[in-house]
């Protein structure tokens, strides 16, 4: 059956290039390599390194990070063909909330109570959160992004689509070398230059990015804490709100007013209740002081949620109506609600 298009606009999803994905993607190989200009890349090479310099990153630095980069076709390839395609919500969330990623979960927040305990009272984000984010981006550190980060963001840099966006990207990885973070040679992550277990891109680094162990390294590829603590900064400086939580799924009443939906319309949950919300379960609304909005991640057929705050600051790590609500529901999951 032919899929319809939601007529509240809030179910499409391009497949992208988190790293969880991109191994399906390189598993699928297909397509004929990209053709690169290797001379024209070496000279656009000189030019970077002495922006690099003039940025105070040193020339041993930069031409380590440099060593045996050439541009690599499957990056261009994988740039150019991005499946267009997109996925039901109920697919999407048959792929990403799996039984088998959430008992994992609740067996990984058991392992690591004593890091991520402490980690979120100090942020204020609790740990299942921190958790449900390291599961959906590398499903628990499993698939970090088999490409070395500089030459990916070379390779963007050079092609010319988006070569602004991915050569300042690029100049925030030459400092992360700098700064002695990690070598070269471990420095790996998807196709788009996503790294480590939380797959921030460089800037992100550079942002977010906490020495929770105080090594003097911010190393999101191999150091839990750091992981569980660059996490959390991320979702704090985004935005989030400490003692709330996510949204819940809730049940419409019939003929309900579709202008409601959306995250520009904001009610206090009395209103909701006023207007006939109630829980997926049927029972009242909770009774507290917060205000939300109503979205359908999968149109006007598919399950509704009454999301808060801290949903919008999860889109602001991704911002996809799928990604946030399957957060907040592997969260809970994990937790046990």
């Amino acid at each position: 059956m032919k899929r319809r298009e939601s007529r509240f606009g809030l179910n499409s999803l391009r497949v992208a290039a988190g790293a969880a994905l991109v191994a399906a993607l390189l598993v699928g190989g297909g397509g004929a390599a990209q053709e690169v200009d290797v001379e024209s890349f070496a000279q656009w090479r000189e030019g970077v390194r002495s922006e690099a310099l003039e940025l105070g990153i040193s020339a041993a630095t930069f031409d380590r990070a440099f060593e045996g980069i050439e541009p690599i076709p499957r990056i261009i390839e994988l740039d150019r063909h991005q499946p267009e395609t997109t996925i039901t919500f109920a697919e999407y969330m048959e792929r990403v909330v799996p039984e088998s990623r959430v008992a994992q979960g609740r067996e990984l927040l058991a392992a690591h109570r004593d890091l991520l305990e402490p980690i979120g009272r100090k942020f204020g984000v609790p740990p299942r959160f921190i958790v449900a984010l390291w599961g959906i981006e590398t499903s628990y550190g499993r698939y970090l992004g088999g490409f070395p980060v500089i030459g990916a963001l070379a390779t963007l840099a050079h092609d010319g689509r988006r070569s602004d966006y991915f050569r300042q990207e690029l100049m925030h990885a030459l400092r992360i070398l700098e700064d002695g973070h990690i070598a070269p040679e471990a420095m790996v992550g998807s196709w788009a230059g996503a790294m480590g277990q939380s797959q921030f891109m460089p800037s992100s680094f550079v942002r977010y990015a906490v020495d929770y162990d105080g090594d003097g390294r911010r190393d999101i590829w191999g150091t839990q804490g750091d992981v569980f603590a660059s996490a959390a900064n991320y979702l704090v400086q985004a935005g989030w709100r400490t003692g709330e939580t996510w949204g819940r799924a809730v049940r419409l009443p019939e003929g309900f007013d579709p202008a409601l939906v959306g995250l520009e319309v904001s009610k206090s949950l009395d209103d909701w209740r006023a207007l006939g919300l109630r829980r997926a379960d049927g029972s009242d609304l909770p009774q507290v002081a917060i205000s939300g909005s109503v979205v359908l991640p999968g149109g006007e057929e598919g399950p509704a949620y009454l999301v808060y705050g801290n949903y919008r600051t999860i889109m602001r790590w991704n911002r996809s109506f799928y990604f946030a609500t399957a957060v907040g529901t592997l969260a809970d999951r994990i937790g046990g609600r």
